[in-house]
């Protein structure tokens, strides 16, 4: 079975300003949403990521490039008339009105009748959990359940997509964690596409099937969070995904030399430098000594909890950390100024682009 996609922006530029000094928000940009997935555009402030989320909306119109729907062209159509809508971060309810009003304004808006209007209404007070809270004026209602409210009445109307500018990012912890599990679900129920922009990888690697990280107006991958996590194309999305150990290395007559002077497992078919990247809890700890280990000094320790994370200095003084599962009683049993030694997990080293 073929999969469509709901989206695709093709070779998208918005650049504001003008001449030498216009800054390109979106620097040919390219890319496909799956109908029915949960895709997450994910980066830093300033990468574009909300520039991108708007001229799908229709808030913005790009410099260059073109945006397809289902295969139609809507790079210039206005926003109200894209079977899309958006849910802000500031959720832009009607203080006045009650939860129930606030769902059913929109679909009252496009003339819909009002048998219609009170089913749908009750059916997504319903999907979201409020069928209790439908009379409550939105201003009595906690943050969690404002932005509920803020998903039934975008979702009401039965948009192809839907765009979700960080909307979770004024909850706090507890909370925003329990509304990433609730929006898979609402996401999964419904079939509706959801793009959700986000700065924050946790929110990103819970919920997406797929993520396009973006940096300086460019997308630099798009995986699922496995693929993004254990393949990262380059250094930027091995270091903003997750935590990670860069290693400067050489290759060199079928072996790589760390910088350190010690010489690493790794088939390559490149010679000369290059960086390597390998995740925390690929590292081993083992005895100091112990044949064909890295030597290391125990720099810092730091418990977190279920996992210790053990900081590292190797001979050259590079700095890696290794996180080990924490023992249910007692410390780890390491301690600062201590010499160990240092394993990679087999395959856990990858080599880096630009």
């Amino acid at each position: 079975m073929t999969e469509r996609n709901a989206i695709e922006a093709r070779n998208v530029v918005k650049a504001f300003g003008q001449g030498d000094s216009a800054v390109r928000a979106l620097d040919d940009v390219s890319v496909e949403i799956r109908e029915g997935e949960f895709f997450t555009l994910l980066g830093p402030s300033g990468c574009g990521k909300t520039t991108l989320l708007r001229l799908i909306a229709g808030f913005e119109m790009p410099t260059d490039g073109v945006i397809l729907l289902d295969g139609q062209d809507i790079t210039y159509l206005p926003p109200n008339k894209r079977p899309v809508n958006t849910v802000f971060q500031s959720y832009a309810l009607f203080p006045h009105l009650t939860v129930a009003q606030n769902i059913s304004f929109g679909l009252e808006m496009l003339g819909k009748p009002a048998a219609e209007v009170k089913s749908r209404t009750a059916e997504m007070l319903a999907l979201v959990k409020l069928d209790t809270m439908a009379d409550r004026k939105t201003s009595q209602l906690s943050g969690g359940q404002q932005q509920r409210v803020a998903l039934a009445r975008a979702l009401a109307p039965q948009p192809k997509v839907l765009l979700l500018d960080e909307p979770l990012s004024a909850l706090d912890l507890k909370l925003r964690q329990a509304m990433q599990i609730e929006l898979k679900r609402l996401q999964m129920e419904t079939g509706i596409t959801f793009v959700f922009v986000t700065h924050d990888q946790e929110e990103a690697l819970t919920m997406s099937d797929r993520i396009g990280v973006m940096s300086q107006g460019k997308l630099q991958q798009v995986g699922t969070a496995k693929e993004i996590y254990t393949r990262p194309k380059n250094r930027f999305v091995a270091s903003f995904i997750g935590e990670t150990n860069f290693l400067e290395a050489r290759a060199e007559g079928g072996k790589v030399r760390l910088a350190s002077g010690d010489v690493v497992e790794f088939e390559t078919p490149v010679t000369g430098d290059m960086t390597l990247t390998i995740r925390p809890e690929q590292l081993r700890l083992v005895p100091a000594g112990e044949a064909g280990a890295i030597p290391a000094v125990i720099s810092n320790l730091v418990y977190f909890g279920t996992d210790t994370h053990v900081h590292l200095e190797l001979a050259d003084r590079t700095e890696i950390m290794a996180r080990v599962q924490s023992p249910a009683t007692g410390d780890a049993g390491f301690e600062r100024g201590n010499r160990i030694g240092v394993r990679f997990a087999p395959g856990a080293l990858q080599a880096l682009g630009e």
